[in-house]
């Protein structure tokens, strides 16, 4: 485990407050960081699905100044990264054969990372059928998992593990209609002991606890956040922990 995942596992279990830098200003973001540091936020990530450095590298910059939270990148390609984090999700989109999101990303990543030293958090990405298509479905043009097969996901889990993974993240994706079942998670849960995120579709405090009961160490939220504000923070923070 690298020193940057093994210091983030300390905070588990928690919430992570995800902020897409194409729907939040610096000045927002930083209030929403200094919000969630004050109301027992694990971590923080920042992405989204289309590409624009220099407003990810302006928001992350905020979210900086305004918390000591840590900050992941969740980026959606290599033109996403930027160095104003503490360290970038790698991830592999192991659920896929779109070699695109299994390797060249990655690549292209090279230049960036011998420019930048930022840590990497070499991270197995499923995606889990979520009850409609959304953003990483339609821009990665790859299929969902089924979400009513656990076995499936717990099997894409382990042959992550098995190619050198250091984490997993299951998705139902941003504005899911559904969140990751709870048998899914559960399944992964037991088939790894790799650190488990989860998001896409939670909009509930009842979600959140139902996942993190099932074996998520980390429960993502992003949606929830926008649409129900800042307020919302502390109740799924609690329902996280």
């Amino acid at each position: 485990m690298t020193d940057v995942l093994a210091a983030l596992m300390t905070r588990a279990p928690g919430l992570c407050v995800l902020v897409d830098p194409e729907r939040t200003t610096p000045a927002d973001a930083a209030a929403l960081a200094a919000r969630a540091e004050a109301d027992g936020v694990a971590a923080l990530l920042i992405g989204t699905s289309y590409d624009d450095t220099a407003r990810t590298g302006e928001v992350a910059a905020a979210i900086k100044r305004a918390s000591a939270l840590p900050l992941l990148l969740f980026p959606g390609s290599a033109a996403q990264l930027v160095p104003e984090v503490d360290a970038v999700l790698f991830l592999s989109l192991v659920s896929g054969r779109n070699p695109q999101y299994l390797i060249e990303e990655h690549v292209r990543a090279v230049p960036f990372f011998r420019q930048h030293p930022v840590p990497v958090i070499s991270t197995a990405y499923i995606l889990v059928d979520g009850g409609r298509v959304t953003a990483v479905e339609a821009v990665s043009q790859t299929r969902p998992l089924p979400s009513d097969k656990p076995e499936i996901a717990a099997a894409h889990a382990v042959a992550g593990a098995m190619i050198g993974m250091a984490a997993v993240y299951l998705d139902a994706g941003s504005g899911a209609a559904r969140p990751v079942a709870p048998d899914v998670i559960r399944a992964v849960r037991r088939a790894v002991t790799l650190p488990l995120l989860v998001g896409g579709g939670l909009k509930t405090a009842a979600e959140v606890c139902d996942a993190r009961r099932a074996g998520a160490d980390f429960v993502v939220v992003g949606s929830a956040i926008e649409r129900g504000g800042v307020g919302r923070v502390r109740e799924l923070a609690a329902a996280a922990r």
